[in-house]
């Protein structure tokens, strides 16, 4: 860990705050438990909002050590998802022809 005298929190405290409300609203919920069919866990969201607090008026360095590990967490995890589709170095040859029509119309 570097100095912390220049260091500061990877977000502001606002934005932390904002995606703990976000988490536990009524339409995240939903939308969460229909895709994955359990409710959201929106814990680490507030840990990240108290660690931001604690370091803003004491400058703690569990609380740094804390926000740090909790995104470095958040950015493994959203890598570890792989593209689902091969993307494109060029486009097809036959970009430019005209759709085919159907017949029985």
């Amino acid at each position: 860990m570097a100095d912390s005298g220049g260091w500061r929190p990877p977000r502001p405290c606002e934005a932390y705050h904002a995606e703990w409300k976000l988490c536990r609203s009524a339409g995240h919920f939903l939308h969460h438990y229909y895709v994955h069919g359990e409710p959201p866990a929106c814990e680490q969201w507030l840990r990240d909002l108290d660690s931001c607090r604690d370091w803003e008026e004491r400058r703690s360095a569990q609380a740094q050590q804390s926000l740090c590990d909790s995104e470095r967490t958040r950015v493994q995890a959203a890598r570890k998802h792989t593209l689902v589709w091969a993307l494109r170095q060029k486009p097809p040859a036959d970009w430019h022809l005209p759709l085919p029509q159907e017949k029985d119309k």
